[in-house]
């Protein structure tokens, strides 16, 4: 039984649930609108340090907007070039490879027959290994993510309008009226630490990767190269899969060109390089930035994926923090559910 008035757990959990339904449901539909704001978030986020070094040596006011954002202009144009330049090589090697395609598919055939594996049961087999979906899927990722860096006025307003309130804000958050909530801000404060520390972390093992990667495929005589390394540093955003999506396009572009041998050494390289320094390596540095168990790291990736598309999936980390802040570690009482969601035995509950 309950006490008199206090409302049943589960009737608490599945209101919640439902909750929880509701408002991913509304962040989907408006999707155009929440990506851009909170991508615009985490760039200034990124950023910030630039303006605290300026504040903190006396800089003209002006320069403590007009410096990030400048900052945050260049970093959008070159996504972009970079996303539009992607695409469109994407959209050429799609067919340009077709006939080669066929040329190994007619090998493979000739092999499993000798093997006596029919025809029929081979054509069913080789249906999905089309370059031209392969590559359309990549690009239609690309795209989307086109989709939304490519709103640059309405990502480059909502900066600068965030840029405008990023001192005022801050005061506030130091004041004696904030301090009523010394939980929230503490939280607030840890998102945007943490968020910066990951940014900066995961992008210097990105670019290691993508110098690594170019060279490897480079001396494999891999097409595009540089292409293929500029995409293992967007993939390093992405948890868990990030690295099974950089090596598909190279991988299956050194089977076309070199055959076989040159796809099992691009898969190699890329096992040495990508898998070693960001699964094995990298964790050791991001620590407990991150504070989010592996389970709960891939739930997430899904999660913001469904919402907000490719853009979500980029800032699946990010937007797992936030949620975070507001609604556990904000909570003093949700020690128990911090616990759950790092992987993290709390030192009270320690032997």
């Amino acid at each position: 039984m309950t006490e008199q008035g206090r409302v049943p757990r589960a009737l608490v959990v599945l209101l919640c649930a439902a909750s929880a339904v509701v408002t991913l449901a509304g962040m989907r539909e408006v999707g155009s609108i929440i990506g851009p704001v909170l991508l615009a978030l985490v760039l200034v986020l990124a950023v910030a340090p630039v303006r605290t070094w300026l504040e903190r040596r006396g800089a003209p006011g002006w320069t403590l907007v007009a410096v990030p954002l400048t900052l945050v202009l260049l970093l959008l144009l070159g996504i972009v070039a970079i996303l539009t330049y992607s695409v469109a090589q994407m959209t050429t090697l799609a067919s340009t490879y077709n006939q080669q395609f066929e040329q190994f598919l007619t090998q493979v055939q000739q092999f499993a027959a000798r093997l006596g594996i029919g025809p029929q049961q081979m054509s069913q087999a080789i249906k999905t290994l089309d370059p031209g979906k392969i590559f359309g899927l990549l690009g239609g990722f690309a795209s989307g993510l086109l989709g939304v860096f490519s709103s640059l006025v309405l990502i480059v307003v909502l900066v600068l309008a965030m840029c405008l309130d990023a001192r005022a804000i801050s005061l506030i958050l130091s004041s004696g009226t904030a301090q009523k909530r010394p939980a929230l801000i503490r939280a607030l404060s840890g998102f945007a630490h943490n968020t910066r520390r990951y940014l900066v972390v995961s992008t210097v093992f990105g670019l290691v990767c993508s110098v690594l990667d170019i060279i490897a495929l480079s001396v494999l005589d891999v097409p595009l190269p540089v292409l293929w390394g500029v995409l293992a540093l967007f993939t390093n955003y992405i948890p868990n899969i990030g690295f099974v999506i950089g090596l598909i396009p190279p991988a299956l572009l050194g089977l076309l060109q070199g055959g076989p041998k040159t796809m099992v050494l691009v898969i190699a390289s890329y096992m040495a390089i990508n898998f070693v320094i960001q699964s094995l390596i990298q964790p050791k540095f991001l620590g407990d930035a991150v504070g989010l168990s592996t389970t709960v790291t891939m739930l997430s990736l899904l999660l913001w994926a469904f919402v907000l598309g490719p853009l979500g999936a980029l800032l699946a980390i990010p937007l797992s923090l936030l949620a975070r802040a507001l609604l556990v570690d904000s909570d003093p009482d949700a020690e128990w559910a911090a616990a759950l969601i790092s992987g993290e035995v709390p030192d009270a509950g320690r032997p």
